[in-house]
């Protein structure tokens, strides 16, 4: 299975667009491209049992698990709803992502 090119990156500001967290905004804190699968801070979170250790005490924690890709759209800096992302060149050269919904740069 060929690896599609993800157009959502570390520390963008995503919104959820389906599944039990819709509407949820948050910063993206991990990508991971080989699973489609991006972990997004206060979304998803679950609750995880673990046992006590040397280093730590046990008990329950909340943590956040990852979200698919699909499930996510790239907050737009003038509105702030979800839109899609394009890229574009520069006059000087640079290729830029920008928001489809404004027009304005990402990066």
């Amino acid at each position: 299975m060929t690896q599609v090119k993800l157009k959502i990156k570390k520390g963008d500001q995503v919104v959820v667009i389906s599944g039990s967290n819709k509407g949820a905004k948050g910063e993206v804190l991990k990508v991971l491209p080989e699973d489609n699968r991006a972990l997004v801070q206060g979304v998803n979170m679950v609750k995880k049992h673990t046992k006590a250790s040397q280093t730590s005490a046990g008990g329950i924690v909340t943590k956040e698990a990852t979200i698919h890709i699909s499930n996510l759209a790239v907050v737009d800096p003038k509105s702030g709803g979800a839109t899609r992302v394009g890229y574009k060149v520069l006059k000087d050269g640079k290729k830029v992502r920008v928001a489809k919904k404004s027009g304005e740069t990402l990066d």
